[in-house]
């Protein structure tokens, strides 16, 4: 990797200064965070340039990040018309980003980039409008102005002006994300009635538990997504699939039924999808309204072979209502649950396993990942590379229209743990979450057993004693996963500890022992913290009978129920150093 700082200025030809367009292959939009620490803005041009010296993107809202990131593939997937296999990205891997290709590409295309274009505008329609020439505030599209909770929010006033870069960014995320509910009804929209457009559901991915990879820097992120064409159980049909501003402008009208059932042809058609038609209302100074309606709906029901970036799950309930065989649908995100411990859908639900069982499988994991696993069989990445899978989804409420709350997390693991060839490691990994899983539940056993002993409602501590322990886990577990495929000491290289039976029972013992320390002391307080009733303790009546609670009872079940859970939290074997130490202490003694 290079090392030489960024460069100060792009190397592209400099912006125009005309107030009537907004080229946003020139001027500065996309937020990004430099491997120096500082927070600026880069053209499309200069983000490609600088991305070596990007660390992340830092859109105004994580959801932001997604639909920025997968905009800047499907610009990179149809500069380069790949790649086409996985040697294609090797190449791409080894050197670098073809920055040449991608200038000339959006000078080609800059027209379509500009978001004022009389004609044309980026992702917007020109003439979109309503019967009485209406249009809305910028709140429409904002997605960090709570609907009636404006005092938690830095727009307390709304979204009354955006300048262009900004209104750019929220153009992309309206078409990822943009809540359901009644939009405007426009003209030349066959769907509207009575000047209104009726609920067609979110932005495409708003439909899923979105999930990409980290690298780095942002050159190895857009390289590490940027799924080569021939991937297995991927469906592209290359010589179709283009995004969308090489298609001709839509209009209001949605696409036509035969067009929209043969697409998204690929990975750049999806990643740009226009789910909404929307227009910008500006003033050669800023924008300072919206015309939002609907554009095109894309249903997520069994997309799983054209979206890579989201985990599925089966739906009994579809399939029983559709009367089909199998159904899946996206597995979304738990914004109570940390991203560890959904680590069994990222790491092992596999269709592969449910096809040799000749049924389907309960859960399917993100392509992007199958991708990335394919990388590291193919030797193209070292099996102990780190990468960050990143997890980002909205959370709506009230039947879909608004979005109640933003999902951001992720998880270090090395690429082994995707190998099919490693399936004890991944198995022991999603193992260890479930040892965490049951000694959580025991704790918060013992804290409702606390409150039912003096009398107490016990569902409240409960709920608490679980928070504890699993934020007291929480960065142990990333920690212990980032480093399973890690030699200690005293430990061989990386592919005879793979080889070794007992690597996988050595590692989860030791996190056993880490859990069993952990939650043990939780406990401790607990107990320590109960009050009189509870030591002095009360009959409860059960279906068994009746028996006596008290804080003595209730402590004995729960160090119980951690023997059970927690079968490998032995004491580690004494090395041999540690022994012959014990034996001159003896002789000395």
């Amino acid at each position: 990797m290079p090392t030489e700082a960024p460069p100060a200025v792009s190397t592209a030809t400099p912006p125009p200064t005309d107030t009537n367009t907004f080229d946003l292959t020139r001027r500065p939009w996309i937020p990004i965070l430099r491997t120096d620490g500082v927070e600026t803005e880069l053209s499309l041009v200069e983000v490609f340039e600088q991305a070596e010296h990007v660390r992340r993107l830092v859109g105004d809202v994580p959801t932001q990040d997604f639909a920025l990131l997968r905009l800047l593939l499907a610009v990179l997937h149809d500069a380069i018309d790949g790649p086409q296999e996985i040697e294609d990205w090797a190449d791409l891997w080894e050197e670098g980003l073809p920055l040449d290709r991608v200038r000339e590409y959006l000078d080609e295309h800059a027209e379509r980039f500009d978001l004022l274009h009389p004609r044309a505008p980026f992702l917007q329609v020109a003439d979109l409008r309503t019967s009485k020439g209406e249009y809305a505030s910028l709140d429409k599209v904002v997605a960090d102005v709570p609907n009636n909770a404006r005092f938690f929010t830095m727009r307390f006033h709304g979204a009354q002006r955006l300048d262009y870069a900004e209104a750019a960014r929220w153009v992309v995320h309206a078409h990822a994300y943009d809540p359901s509910g009644i939009k405007a009804g426009v003209e030349g929209d066959p769907r509207a009635k009575n000047g209104k457009g009726y609920p067609l559901g979110v932005g495409w991915a708003g439909n899923l538990g979105g999930v990409h990879i980290e690298g780095d820097d942002l050159r190895q992120t857009l390289l590490l997504n940027l799924i080569a064409f021939d991937t297995p159980n991927l469906h592209t049909d290359s010589e179709r699939d283009r995004p969308a501003w090489a298609h001709p402008p839509v209009t209001a009208a949605p696409l036509e039924a035969v067009e929209a059932a043969a697409r998204p042809h690929g990975l750049r058609d999806l990643y740009t999808w226009q789910t909404r038609r929307l227009r910008l209302h500006h003033d050669g100074q800023g924008a300072h309204g919206v015309l939002l309606s609907y554009g095109d709906p894309l249903s997520p029901r069994n997309m799983q072979p054209r979206e890579p970036m989201s985990a599925w799950r089966r739906s009994p309930a579809q399939e029983k209502k559709l009367r089909e065989p199998t159904v899946y649908l996206p597995r979304e995100h738990d914004p109570a649950r940390a991203a560890w411990r959904g680590l069994g859908a990222l790491v092992t639900g596999k269709v592969r396993g449910g096809d040799q069982r000749q049924e389907a499988a309960e859960q399917v994991r993100p392509r992007i990942l199958e991708w990335i696993a394919k990388l590291t069989v193919g030797d193209y990445l070292p099996r102990g590379y780190l990468v960050r899978a990143r997890l980002v989804g909205a959370v709506y409420g009230t039947q879909q229209s608004v979005i109640d709350e933003i999902v951001d997390d992720a998880v270090a693991m090395p690429v082994v743990l995707l190998h099919e060839g490693n399936g004890e490691l991944a198995v022991t990994a999603v193992d260890a979450v479930n040892d965490a899983e049951e000694a959580v539940t025991a704790l918060g056993d013992l804290a409702t057993g606390l409150a039912q002993a003096a009398g107490a409602d016990g569902e409240g501590p409960r709920a608490t004693a679980r928070d504890r322990g699993f934020g007291e886990l929480d960065g142990l577990f990333r920690g212990w996963l980032r480093d399973l495929a890690t030699p200690e000491a005293g430990e061989a290289d990386l592919d005879s500890l793979l080889n070794d039976p007992e690597h996988p029972t050595r590692r989860r013992g030791r996190w056993q022992r880490t859990v069993r320390e952990t939650v043990s002391r939780l406990g401790d307080e607990f107990i320590e913290s109960a009050g009189e009733a509870s030591w002095e303790g009360r009959v409860l009546e059960t279906k068994s009978g009746a028996f006596w609670l008290n804080t003595s009872s209730v402590d004995l079940r729960f160090r119980k129920a951690l023997r059970k859970c927690l079968t490998l939290a032995v004491p580690e074997p004494a090395t041999t150093s540690d022994t012959d130490s014990k034996s001159s202490t003896e002789e000395e003694q």
